[in-house]
């Protein structure tokens, strides 16, 4: 189970990250394909949550195990 946490963890990481490089070139750059930007922007929101809910099913499927065994 902890090799789903450190997937999981990675991927919000890398999410972060994209979103943070798009939003550097969006103030950096005056001639940035907003555009494109914009769709990067949602595609790393779209991970995050992603992520997020992977997590949330990782940790019911963890309580649901110790449930039983308990």
């Amino acid at each position: 189970m902890s090799d789903v946490y450190s997937i999981v963890l990675g991927g919000i990481h890398a999410a972060t990250k994209r979103f943070e490089a798009s939003a550097t070139r969006v103030a950096q750059d005056p001639h940035a394909d907003l555009a494109a930007e914009f769709v990067d922007q949602k595609l790393a929101e779209l991970a995050f949550k992603a992520n997020v809910v992977v997590l949330k099913t990782a940790n019911q499927m963890s309580k649901a195990l110790l449930d039983i065994l308990v």
